[in-house]
């Protein structure tokens, strides 16, 4: 007769007990689950886009997936579902590079490398273009420079540049996870302060217990012969700020900023002649198991049918 079961008759099922545990990768790797694991939350961030040269447009952020419920996922999407894993088994991780920027002013960088856990995938960042003869591309959130497109459900665009040629040049920032990259329009004739464009904003995630902003665009280059320039700040979610080169006469140009390293951030643009692109940051990936309590009380009459059977089956 069972002991502890409510006076069941045969032995105690006993409780499993499983903590919850949240792994961080930072680079490509395996998880394997813990032995009680059946579905798992993510948040996935793949490489950010390498910014442009030349007066050039910020990266676009690394794609931005989650699955972390009453969170968002990129491109104003909301948390998708859990993704479904069996116990104890390994799934492979991999986290995405950063864009690398272009070896010369007008030469196209590198949109980020994707990032995934199992089946599920983030897209790469895009590229930002220059006045110089970069082309920007379109990614998990797109690169400035151009109109560009993010992917759906990852992230949002970047922009092109407007320009008053021979006075004022300003690059587009790149798209980020929860917004767009901006480009105003300046004034005619432009007046100070001379403000570059900024990158569009990452998501913010708590899935580890303490909140992260993750995905955000690079800021766009920025030049004027006039004084009183400001850069181009990158999103929030480490996207690099653009460089801006003040005054006149002309002076060697200036590289953007990198995107922060595992933010999935775009790199800034350069600015002036010769100013390179900043690289985008590498991507991330979280992975939470939750913490499992599984006690049925009873063995149903089945399990009872197939212990006897095997002869398993004793008095407690």
């Amino acid at each position: 007769m069972a002991s502890s079961n409510g006076g069941i008759v045969g032995v105690d099922n006993p409780v499993q007990v499983q903590a919850e545990q949240v792994t961080t990768f930072n680079s490509t790797g395996t998880l394997t689950t813990q032995p009680l694991t059946s579905q798992v939350q993510y948040v996935i961030v793949a490489g950010g886009g390498a910014g442009s040269g030349g007066v050039g447009g910020g990266g676009g952020a690394g794609g931005y997936r989650s699955s972390v419920p009453g969170e968002n996922s990129g491109g104003g999407a909301s948390a998708e579902s859990l993704h479904p894993v069996s116990g104890n088994s390994p799934y492979p991780v991999v986290v995405g590079a950063g864009g690398v920027r272009g070896a010369t002013e007008g030469t196209t960088g590198t949109n980020g490398s994707n990032s995934s856990f199992d089946t599920v995938t983030s897209t790469g960042g895009g590229v930002g273009g220059g006045f110089a003869g970069a082309t920007a591309s379109p990614g998990g959130s797109g690169g400035g420079g151009a109109n560009t497109t993010g992917t759906a459900n990852q992230g949002y665009g970047g922009v092109g540049g407007v320009n008053v040629p021979g006075v004022f040049y300003r690059n587009g920032g790149g798209g980020g996870a929860s917004a767009a990259g901006a480009c105003d329009t300046p004034a005619s004739p432009p007046a100070p302060p001379y403000i570059g464009a900024p990158g569009g904003a990452g998501v913010t995630t708590a899935i580890t217990g303490t909140p992260q902003t993750l995905g955000g665009g690079g800021g766009g280059g920025h030049y004027t012969t006039l004084p009183g320039n400001i850069q181009g700040t990158g999103g929030a979610g480490g996207g690099g700020n653009g460089n801006a080169l003040p005054g006149a006469p002309p002076q060697p140009g200036q590289p953007g900023n990198a995107g922060t390293a595992n933010t999935g951030g775009g790199g800034g643009g350069g600015s002036g002649n010769l100013g390179l692109g900043g690289n985008g940051g590498s991507g991330k990936v979280i992975i939470k198991e939750p913490a499992l309590t599984i006690a049925s009380g009873m063995w149903s009459m089945d399990a009872v049918y197939d212990n006897v059977s095997a002869g398993t089956w004793t008095n407690a």
